[in-house]
């Protein structure tokens, strides 16, 4: 503006012909990094989320070439109380040329990266720029590819030499991040090298293993990244899946997140390795390194395979028992201590994700699961002698007569492993009066034998 003067006959100020700078301050972000203190970034964040938290980390650099920006990022330390809301607008300022432009442009970045906040200052972009445009320009395509390989990169050094910080980042953003896996099929490989799990041989709550580290430490013969996806780390930690993993000592990560069952579709392999749920298909261990075999172990093993041999006659008349309500009934592999388990097929839906499903009112996929049998269980060896004993005719699950000569006891004594196997997994009985009525015969039949 025009330099002002007091005039001592006039009594008031007047303009000169010369000009004074009224502002020395310039944009922080279009000033060199070397000028810049930490402080200064610092407080520049606080301004710019209009908190009193300092942000976990921060990149500032100028990109030139085919487009020319300048980004200023932050990586906040809490999550904001709306990150999950649909309906709030997350994004970048956007500059052009210094001009403010937008508050929360979202087209700066993937959605994914929606908790990161900063300043994008474009030298390429139209001053009438409007959101339209933005969703279609090529330049702003530049731009979000760039922003998002730089807050990737952040995050990379972070977890290498900032591990504290980075667990802070992925309690707080760790779910976000997981969104990826779906959204940006280019940076899968980066965000699986970010991501971050509890397992069953970590020693807290906390997400900390990563999957190089679970690979690093895979047994002998192994070959896959195990899986299990449950409500609670509770649930997950007592699954009568993870038995036969535990009594070998194999890893299993512990996947509890709501999210985690949609990320299983995309992240279906590590660094060569497939991902497999303990719950899905079919198990084969027979390759993996286990404990020096000795004589109880032979032992073992020739008692177990004189059980299944002597099982099987009795799960085909489960499998009648039980009808449509599952797709088959088979011999366990993955189970040593608990007498049953349900299990998916390879390619139908878990039961967690069906109940996640219906609990978001959503249609579920029709699931028939297989009915695993552990036949070293006193149960299971119960319900083989019941098998021969015979006499009586009974219902199916399909109402129609099961002429096997099988008793009532067999047959509530099957649907009491089924709807066991159920709760054990998290799910309900369909018919909770019925399972109460079996359960009742079977506890009158114990007293009256522990009184007589």
């Amino acid at each position: 503006m025009k330099k002002r003067e007091w005039d001592e006959k006039k009594k008031e100020y007047a303009e000169t012909d010369d000009w004074e700078t009224v502002n020395q301050a310039s944009a922080l972000w279009t000033r060199s990094k070397s000028e810049i203190t930490e402080e200064q970034y610092k407080e520049f964040y606080k301004s710019l989320a209009h908190g009193l938290d300092d942000p976990l980390a921060h990149t500032h650099n100028r990109v030139e070439g085919r487009t020319e920006y300048i980004q200023l990022l932050y990586i906040p330390a809490k999550a904001p109380f709306d990150l999950y809301d649909r309906q709030s607008r997350h994004g970048l300022k956007l500059y052009i040329k210094r001009v403010f432009i937008m508050d929360d442009a979202e087209q700066l970045l993937p959605n994914y990266l929606r908790f990161v906040q900063g300043v994008v200052d474009s030298s390429d972009l139209p001053l009438n720029v409007s959101r339209e445009i933005l969703q279609e320009s090529r330049d702003v395509r530049a731009i979000r590819e760039g922003c998002a390989k730089r807050v990737l990169g952040l995050l990379e050094d972070m977890a290498t030499h900032q591990p504290n910080d980075y667990k802070t980042a992925w309690k707080e953003f760790g779910q976000c991040l997981k969104e990826g896996f779906g959204e940006d099929f280019a940076n899968k490989d980066r965000l699986a090298k970010l991501a971050r799990f509890v397992s069953t041989q970590s020693s807290t709550d906390e997400p900390d293993v990563a999957l190089e580290a679970y690979v690093g430490r895979m047994k002998e013969g192994q070959d896959k990244i195990y899986v299990i996806t449950a409500d609670s780390l509770t649930a997950a930690r007592n699954s009568p899946h993870l038995e036969i993993f535990r009594k070998k000592g194999i890893e299993v990560l512990l996947l509890t997140d709501r999210i985690d069952e949609w990320v299983l579709n995309f992240l279906t392999e590590f660094d060569g390795k497939s991902i497999q749920s303990v719950a899905k298909g079919s198990l084969d261990l027979s390759k993996v390194n286990d404990l020096p075999s000795d004589a109880d172990t032979t032992k073992d093993e020739k008692a177990r395979e004189e059980d299944q041999r002597a099982a099987k006659p009795a799960v085909e008349k489960a499998a009648k028992v039980l009808g449509e309500k599952v797709k088959e009934v088979r011999l366990s592999e993955r189970l040593t201590d608990s007498a049953c388990c349900l299990v998916s097929d390879e390619h139908d839906v878990s039961g967690h994700l069906e109940r996640l499903l219906k609990a978001s009112g959503q249609k579920a996929p029709e699931r028939r699961p297989i009915l695993e049998l552990n036949p070293s269980h006193p149960i299971v060896k119960a319900l083989v002698a019941e098998s021969e004993a015979g006499g009586g005719q009974i219902l199916g699950a399909d109402g129609a007569q099961v002429t096997d000569g099988l008793t009532e006891t067999f047959s509530d004594l099957v649907w009491l492993l089924h709807d066991q196997a159920l709760l054990a997994e998290g799910g309900q009985p369909e018919d909770p009066a019925a399972f109460v009525g079996r359960l009742n015969r079977f506890l009158l039949k114990g007293l009256g034998s522990a009184r007589a």
